[in-house]
């Protein structure tokens, strides 16, 4: 029996005090026949029967009219055809003489519903009654008549006030934590629950809660915060217990507790990866819509730079509130949301990035602001997982660096490349141009060496300016390359100035004069004044007036000025570097004063070899006319060193006044070497136009110390114990002219045979000359007896050499 259709076709308007309780008791029992058997129906309901929907449209009719129920009634009729119809349905199609619509789960648990409506209050919706408990111990007593047990009975009250909770406005948050607590009873209990029924009733409450939950939690940032957290928490509970208790019917195989924990891992992680990308999403349109509202006004912070500062608030933000929640089923939550923020501006990063060509200051505020964004996320990251399983490795892992530094590397080495090449080509160019003129500055140093120096202070300048996280790879690269700039630089301007080489004349071969020869020309009474063949004391090589004597002198001032401000320069830039970062580290330093290796030793190799290129430059060619051409040419005795020493000082005098006074001795000191070179050379490789008696002795003994005595000047000069030390050599070998002529046969013979074996007994091998000159070394012994002008010397060489008498 359809029972309200045998009631509603019984009873009249008349057995009732007032057609008023008969309406109210007519839309009861239609409501009852439309939960039944379309809202709660004991068989499920076929998507295409159109019953349904008829009997819904004749209910919903009579609920605003009362409608008929005579036994003739037409309407009566057609709501008794199609409720017994809908009624009598089974499962196997078949149509039972006896209907169980209202037997069903579906049914009973919507009728306890309504009854566990009744432990609220009718004035106030959102508040449970005083007589709570004893209500419920009545509404117990339903539980044979409903086929309702313990477990039924939680997930009817936790459904009951979860939905009281949601459709007041969600005020009454105890509401849901009433909620939660129940449905965490009916998750322990769950895996008792059998009857496919109550499965189906189950699954169905479950899915509507955790549906609502979840539209929430997949954005938690838009619905929580740090005032209502403890909501979140509470939904969270639910919607996981829900989670599990449908995994658990769903799959049978769920047995192990490892796959509960994954479960709400799983989910939780699922929550904070979605919320955490819709927050950011939400971020990045802020920023953009704000932009744009606000264009007139001056902010010269580019997007990406402010929204790396937003995202490390939410990044914070994410920790201090919601990841204390999140804890409890999300060991690592955190590190999640962090990775995914991580994640979403590497994304907006690289875009960024792929549209860079060159260092801008938008380009560097944005690296430097993801730079320092990344730092943080990962600090953030590898702290919340360093208790994890394996460490926060996995993590990590996936957060793929943005290498901004990296990044921002390659931008300054390209800008470092860029002023590199620029200053190559100044170099190139003016070093061209330039004259060396040593009237250009008081300093007397070139005005090319100046700029090369200024540029390369301003280049550091703007490096430190930078608005870059220093790295000493970074300046060391720098100064490595300004470094190849400025030996350069030292490298032409020492570039075809000579060097001993040079002006040194080959020697000449060994000969022999005849004995007792003087040539006439070389007669005092015949020379003629020395002022014929002298040559201008700036005289130059080729013509070229820039490798004069005083463009060297210049050119040695510049190489000593700029090896005096390459310590300035490394001590500014070391303090530079610390003010900057702070940074105290000795190997640091140790690294960066050598940044100009290449520069410091070409500097002093460079001045080494201008010293040594103007020593024998003014020995060997500014003064050949009273030196080579003419020093002890022919008579001794009429052409002494005098004529020599007065043109010496006057370009001592040129050396002295241009040479830098730090610099002025070695170079002086160079010249006095050479100036005993040239002396030795004259007395033992001067050519068949020089001999010497041995008389001749004392006159080389008085020139060498008028020699001495120029550079010594009385003591204004180079020290006594250094011209000493330079002439030690000169003055061994003296003696060897004091010598007589069969002791120095003797000695040469004993010089030979300790040296070399003899190829027969009857000559003695030539010696070859080494040019290290010495008074015990054979072929220096030979060379004075080549220019000993007696017979003696002349018998000897012609029986063992056979020298020629001239060239």
């Amino acid at each position: 029996m359809v029972l309200p259709l045998e009631l509603l076709q019984q009873f009249k308007t008349s057995d009732f005090p007032n057609p008023q309780e008969y309406e109210v008791w007519q839309r009861r029992n239609l409501k009852l026949l439309e939960a039944g058997l379309v809202l709660h129906p004991y068989l499920p309901l076929d998507e295409i029967d159109t019953r349904p929907r008829q009997l819904q449209h004749i209910i919903h009719g009579a609920l605003v009219k009362p409608m008929d129920t005579g036994k003739h009634s037409e309407s009566m009729q057609v709501l008794r055809n199609l409720a017994t119809s809908l009624a009598c349905r089974s499962f196997d199609g078949s149509s039972p003489e006896i209907c169980h619509w209202a037997d069903g789960t579906p049914l009973n648990i919507r009728f306890y519903q309504i009854l566990l409506e009744a432990c609220f209050d009718v004035n106030d919706q959102t508040s449970v009654i005083e007589e709570v408990d004893e209500v419920l111990e009545i509404i117990k007593k339903t539980w044979v008549i409903l086929d309702i047990d313990q477990m039924f009975h939680n997930i009817c009250f936790s459904w009951v006030l979860f939905h009281r909770y949601v459709s007041t406005s969600q005020v009454e948050k105890d509401l849901l934590f009433a909620a939660d607590n129940l449905l965490s009873e009916v998750a322990n209990d769950a895996k008792a629950v059998k009857q496919p029924s109550c499965s189906q009733t189950l699954s169905s409450l479950l899915g509507l809660i955790l549906g609502w939950a979840e539209k929430r939690l997949l954005a938690y940032h838009d619905s929580f915060y740090r005032d209502n957290v403890d909501i979140m928490q509470s939904l969270l509970s639910m919607g996981l217990s829900a989670t599990k208790i449908l995994v658990e019917h769903n799959s049978r195989n769920y047995q192990k507790k490892k796959k509960e924990v994954d479960v709400e891992f799983s989910s939780v992680d699922t929550y904070i990866r979605a919320s955490m990308l819709s927050a950011f999403s939400q971020e990045k349109e802020r920023l953009i819509s704000s932009r744009k509202s606000s264009k007139k006004q001056q902010n010269s912070l580019p997007n990406l730079s402010i929204l790396a500062q937003n995202v490390t608030d939410l990044a914070f933000n994410e920790k201090e509130i919601y990841s204390a929640v999140l804890k409890r089923w999300h060991p690592i939550a955190t590190g999640v949301a962090v990775a995914t923020l991580h994640a979403c501006y590497g994304s907006e990063l690289k875009k960024f990035v792929s549209g860079i060509s060159e260092l801008t200051p938008d380009a560097l505020q944005v690296l430097i602001a993801a730079d320092k964004l990344e730092k943080d996320l990962v600090q953030m990251a590898v702290a919340d997982a360093v208790d994890s399983e394996d460490g926060g490795k996995s993590l990590i892992k996936e957060m793929t660096p943005y290498e901004a530094e990296a990044v921002i590397a390659n931008l300054v080495k390209s800008w470092i490349r860029t002023r590199i090449d620029r200053l190559k080509e100044w170099v190139n160019r003016n070093l061209q141009q330039e004259v060396w003129n040593p009237h250009a500055n008081k300093e007397r140093f070139a005005p090319s060496g100046v700029e090369v120096l200024r540029s390369i202070d301003e280049t550091f300048e703007a490096f430190f300016l930078l608005p870059i996280p220093m790295h000493p790879a970074l300046l060391l690269e720098l100064m490595n390359g300004l470094d190849g700039c400025l030996q350069n630089y030292i490298l032409k301007a020492i570039y075809g100035c000579g060097s001993r080489s040079t002006f040194v004349p080959t020697m000449p071969a060994l000969t022999r004069c005849s004995a007792g020869s003087k040539f006439s020309v070389f007669r005092k009474k015949e020379r003629p004044p020395m002022v014929l063949h002298k040559k201008s004391h700036s005289g130059t090589t080729d013509g070229d007036d820039s490798f004069s004597i005083p463009q060297l002198c210049v050119r040695i001032n510049t190489l000593h000025c700029i090896r005096k401000e390459l310590d300035v320069l490394e001590k500014r830039t070391i303090s530079q570097l610390r003010d900057n970062l702070r940074v105290h580290d000795d190997n640091l330093v140790n690294v960066l004063g050598k940044g100009f290796e290449l520069s410091a030793a070409a500097c002093l190799e460079g001045i080494q070899q201008l010293s040594e290129a103007i020593a024998y430059k003014v020995i060997f060619h500014e003064l050949s006319h009273v030196f080579w051409d003419y020093l002890y040419v022919g008579d001794v005795s009429s052409s002494c060193i005098e004529p020599f020493l007065q043109e010496l000082e006057k370009n001592l005098e040129i050396i002295s006044a241009t040479v830098h006074d730090r610099v002025r001795t070695r170079v002086i000191t160079k010249v006095m070497k050479a100036s005993f070179d040239g002396f030795l050379f004259v007395l033992l490789a001067g050519g068949p136009s020089r001999s010497f008696l041995l008389a001749d002795a004392a006159i080389i003994d008085e020139d060498l110390k008028f020699l001495m005595d120029l550079f010594w000047s009385d003591g204004d000069g180079l020290p006594a114990d250094l011209i000493d030390k330079f002439s030690t050599t000169l003055k061994g070998i003296l003696p060897l002219f004091h010598t007589d002529t069969a002791i120095l046969i003797e000695q040469f013979e004993h010089a030979v045979q300790d040296n070399f074996a003899p190829s027969a007994k009857s000559r003695l091998p030539l010696p070859p000359t080494s040019g290290n000159w010495s008074p015990t070394e054979s072929s220096t012994i030979m060379r004075v007896l080549c220019y000993r002008n007696d017979k003696m010397a002349t018998k000897f060489l012609k029986r063992n050499y056979n020298f020629p008498k001239k060239l």
